[in-house]
């Protein structure tokens, strides 16, 4: 065997440079843009394209039906990065050589050609500060052309992300928005639940402690103007105002025994008949927590007509609760995982709630199983959501469950 015929041995050395370089990706790259552009001289190409040194900016495409989101998720995105955003309409605010041709088309009501498109945002991405910062597109490509387009332009994102929503949201934000005719500035209007109900919405959260019941009765209660009611907040309000039936409530407080169910039902009752809840409807959680309850709230006349089962994976409760810590100083919530504190003298005096430890965690948790098949059967017509997910995923499946037409009274 010859010199010419022995196998190329790398040494580990290469190995390690490689791996720390990412030179293969560098290559995947350079070979890329070699197949697209097929330039006259390759190799003025690669030293060209190894000058930009811009193999590792974002190029993000952002895309999704009208009202899911683009513009505020580019724009965040933006300003995270500090990458230009790019939209068909920053596009036409451009001193672009082709910007004149698209403007022509649009005054003559014609439509402009996908080539035209790719072309114009070919010329803008090769400014310097897209070669140099990346670039974010928004809301294009709109079809399989226009990607074909853009790729043949040699425009070919690292990322491409697509949102989603349900229908009825997206009407429902389209309809909401609005426009100052002067300033030309959008904005949202805040209208009430398009729904075709009969009646008011009254809303009940159910699922083991941990499943985000309150941050989503919050949401509801923030964005349809109706009443937030929490089971835990209302005995503690009532003990706080000295009401009679807080001074009834307050010797359970004290001993650390569960308040009655007829005392409960006697103040859920009384809140939920008053002006502003029976106009403007109401979310309930933290009540019923078994069957027996759930019935003397059926008898007490507490129908609801939305009810949500947030489930949750115990292994998933105890990592959101057990990890939950406060500081006593600022009364600022942390968390191990999630929002660990930002410094050491913080992290030292953080202290535990007594009931996120574990063994707490674990009695409420079989607590709550053990009656939840019980409740499950009763509201037959219950919605079950997954909540071991970004909480506003949640809150959006929710919405469209809530904004879709009640059932009607029997």
């Amino acid at each position: 065997m010859d010199a010419t015929s022995r196998p190329l041995r790398v040494p580990p050395e290469m190995g390690i440079y490689a791996e720390k370089h990412e030179l293969f990706q560098l290559l995947q790259n350079m070979l890329e843009g070699l197949l697209i552009h097929k330039p006259d001289e390759p190799i003025q190409y690669m030293i060209s394209h190894l000058k930009q040194d811009n193999d590792h900016v974002p190029r993000i495409c952002i895309l999704g039906p009208p009202a899911s989101g683009k513009t505020t998720i580019a724009t965040w995105l933006c300003k995270q990065l500090d990458t230009p955003r790019i939209t068909q309409e920053t596009l036409l605010e451009e001193t672009l050589e082709l910007t004149k041709e698209v403007k022509a088309f649009q005054e003559r009501g014609q439509k402009i050609p996908n080539a035209l498109w790719a072309n114009l945002i070919q010329e803008r991405l090769s400014n310097v500060d897209c070669i140099k910062q990346g670039w974010i597109l928004e809301g294009f490509p709109e079809n399989r052309d226009q990607a074909w387009m853009l790729q043949s332009a040699g425009i070919t994102p690292r990322h491409v992300v697509v949102l989603y929503a349900p229908d009825t949201v997206l009407i429902e934000r389209n309809l909401g928005k609005r426009i100052d005719p002067s300033t030309k500035v959008l904005t949202y209007v805040q209208t009430w639940c398009r729904s075709a109900a009969p009646f008011t919405p009254r809303i009940l959260f159910c699922g083991p402690p941990g499943s985000g019941k309150s941050l989503q009765a919050a949401l509801i209660a923030q964005k349809y103007n109706i009443v937030n009611i929490c089971c835990g907040q209302l005995l503690k309000e009532a003990v706080a105002d000295k009401t009679k039936l807080g001074e009834l409530i307050k010797p359970y407080f004290d001993s650390g025994w569960p308040v009655p169910d007829n005392i409960v039902l006697k103040l859920l009752a009384d809140r939920l008949n008053r002006l502003d809840c029976m106009t403007d409807g109401w979310v309930l959680h933290g009540f019923p927590k078994d069957l027996d309850q759930a019935e003397q709230m059926e008898r007490a006349g507490i129908i609801p007509n939305r009810i949500f089962f947030l489930n949750l994976p115990s292994e998933s409760v105890m990592e959101r609760l057990a990890q939950r810590m406060i500081d006593p100083v600022t009364g600022e919530r942390y968390h191990a995982m999630y929002k660990p504190a930002p410094l050491p003298d913080v992290q030292a005096r953080l202290k535990q709630n007594p009931k996120d430890t574990e063994e707490n965690i674990r009695i409420c948790l079989e607590t709550y199983y053990r009656h939840a098949g019980d409740l499950e059967e009763f509201y037959e017509d219950a919605f079950y959501i997954n909540a071991d997910q970004d909480p506003y995923v949640v809150f959006e499946y929710i919405e469209s469950c809530i904004v879709k037409p009640l059932p009607h009274k029997s």
